[in-house]
């Protein structure tokens, strides 16, 4: 069984780099106040909407981040099949643990194929709401 408390770490993780990124992003411009951060979160990434929460709020107290709302839109897998041109999502499985994660099955819905993922592993920032001086 999975530890929830070490689980968070993934996500704390991630959250530290995207808040770094964005601090300097931001350090090129005469900002006042930040409202939101928008990201786009891969379904392949098993990165949870809580813990990502969580770990924002924590990771941007004393920052020009802090009192921000995070706003996450998520991509859905979708795959390519060369072998039958498949084009879609595909099947998931229930995790069966702690979490709310369902596990991706790794070929073609329909022959069984090799796949090619071409979205749902994005991990980005999609804007930044400002209040410039």
């Amino acid at each position: 069984m999975i530890n929830p408390y070490t689980a968070v770490v993934h996500e704390v993780s991630v959250i530290s780099g995207i808040v770094n990124a964005v601090l300097e992003e931001l350090e090129k411009y005469d900002v006042i106040k930040v409202s939101a951060v928008d990201i786009l979160i891969g379904d392949m990434t098993m990165l949870g909407d809580e813990q990502l929460t969580f770990a924002y709020e924590v990771v941007t107290r004393d920052t020009l981040l802090e009192g921000s709302k995070l706003n996450i839109e998520h991509e859905s897998i979708r795959v390519t099949c060369d072998a039958c041109k498949y084009d879609g999502p595909v099947k998931l499985l229930e995790s069966g643990d702690y979490t709310s994660h369902k596990i991706p099955v790794m070929s073609c819905p329909e022959c069984g194929g090799h796949i090619e993922v071409v979205a749902g592993q994005s991990c980005c920032v999609t804007s930044v709401d400002i209040e410039e001086a």
